[in-house]
């Protein structure tokens, strides 16, 4: 018995009785031997190398040769990323990216989290907010050019800016519209308005004959001009559109087929004060009433001619770099939402209660409460935006259109290399700067992620 049970527990078997064998050659190790995981990764690292490692080695290297690539230049190409003019530019607008887009993005973000989760209809809300990371970055640039145009007619930006400045600053109907050139017309240009020659009393009557009124301004419905009818106490008068097509009619008379310029503002003026003021009809006729004895000049103000507000020039080297970062706020928005969504669901809803019982307003739970518990998924939402700020590509140029003053270090890297520099050495200094740029914050991603983890 005694030597059955010895041979039971010899090293042989496995050590104690019930023990289970050793697995790899005895190590005790579970799992295939190591040289076999070697084999399976083996070729995911071959790939790895050829297409991550190799092409970062190859680009430090050729970062110290000039254009040509035979001539070494050491640092020339790194120092004149800091003194070429357009290259500072480009460092400066990254700069603007990273401090401004992700801060902006994660604002954001955080407010449409917190507040989605107060109304009935949170759902439909994310997804609109979302929408946009389904679409293309290149897509997104060509969407958001057309929304830039300068063109009211195309860009919806300034159709909305124009609409709403028109609504408060009123609009003019004629731009470019003036008097025609002789001394036997009825009215005279001067400093951008228009004069009658002739003085009128009330009583009187005055026409006002104009020219060079471009078609696309002239309503869709012409109404004739009609000669006005004395008003007694007040003067009346006619502004017209003294052209009849083809040829023919009476010069300073209108005819049947010449239109009335409706919407004019006239004002009837004595020495330089303003005594009374009318409004054309659409068929050109105005009367100014209740005018004191006298005579009087009439006198059609220039912001009847100025040329009508062309809205905001968005790309412009003011407002380019602003105006694509607003696009990209379009675009990330929802990605940052949706991630700080669901940090705020795994809080727990006791320590929010907790902080009301004991008094605190929304604002302070907020404050101290959220804010503290969400912080971890608001840095990894931050640095994640931070390194897409850093590669921004697309939008900058599709929207900026090549424009130095919209370029950043992914930009000017490519406009170096293949587009139109030709100095693949200048292209990659710049590539290295922003990988030594970005490995930092990945890093840090990356030790967040294990942290959470553990």
């Amino acid at each position: 018995m005694t030597a059955i049970t010895e041979e039971m527990a010899s090293p042989h078997d496995g050590g104690e009785a019930g023990d289970p064998p050793p697995v790899d050659g005895g190590s005790g190790r579970l799992g295939p031997p190591s040289w076999l995981a070697l084999g399976f990764l083996l070729p995911a690292l071959l790939l790895l190398g050829a297409l991550v490692c190799y092409p970062i080695i190859y680009t430090a290297i050729r970062s110290f040769f000039d254009a040509s690539g035979k001539k070494m230049v050491g640092l020339d190409n790194y120092t004149a990323i800091f003194t070429d003019h357009d290259s500072l530019t480009a460092v400066r607008n990254t700069a603007i990216w990273v401090v401004v887009a992700p801060t902006v993005v994660t604002i954001l973000g955080l407010l449409f989290a917190v507040l989605t989760e107060r109304i009935r209809w949170s759902t439909a809300f994310k997804m609109v907010v979302f929408m946009p990371m389904a679409v293309s970055f290149l897509a997104s640039g060509v969407i958001f050019r057309l929304v830039y145009e300068q063109d009211p007619s195309m860009g919806v930006a300034n159709a909305v800016v124009t609409s709403v400045h028109d609504t408060f600053a009123g609009g003019s109907r004629y731009p470019g519209a003036s008097v025609r050139d002789g001394d036997k017309s009825p009215d005279v240009a001067q400093g951008g308005a228009v004069m009658s020659r002739q003085a009128v009393q009330p009583g009187g009557t005055a026409i006002l004959p104009l020219v060079g009124v471009k078609p696309e301004n002239l309503p869709k419905t012409v109404t004739p001009a009609k000669a006005p009818a004395a008003a007694p106490g007040g003067i009346s008068g006619l502004v017209w559109f003294d052209f009849t097509k083809g040829g023919g009619g009476t010069l300073n008379a209108p005819d049947a087929s010449e239109a009335g310029l409706g919407g004019m503002k006239v004002q009837a003026v004595s020495g330089s004060k303003v005594v009374g003021s009318a409004t054309t009809e659409d068929d050109g006729s105005f009367v100014i009433k209740k005018l004191p004895a006298g005579s009087y000049t009439l006198k059609l103000p220039k912001d009847n001619f100025a040329a009508s507000y062309g809205g905001v020039n968005w790309l412009g080297s003011a407002l380019i770099t602003p105006a694509i970062i607003a696009s990209y706020m379009w675009v990330w928005a929802g990605f940052a939402m949706v991630l700080i969504a669901a940090g705020l669901a795994a809080i727990p809803r006791d320590a929010l209660e907790a902080a009301r019982v004991d008094g605190a307003t929304e604002w302070q739970v907020f404050r101290r409460v959220t804010i503290p518990l969400l912080a971890p998924v608001l840095t990894v939402v931050f640095v994640t935006l931070l390194i897409y700020a850093l590669k921004v590509f697309d939008l900058v140029f599709i929207i900026g259109g090549g424009d130095p003053n919209a370029s950043v270090l992914a930009v000017r890297m490519w406009t170096d290399s293949f587009g139109g520099g030709n100095d693949q050495g200048a292209g990659s200094a710049v590539a290295i700067l922003l990988f030594l740029l970005v490995v930092p914050a990945m890093l840090f991603n990356l030790r967040k992620f294990r942290q959470e983890k553990r």
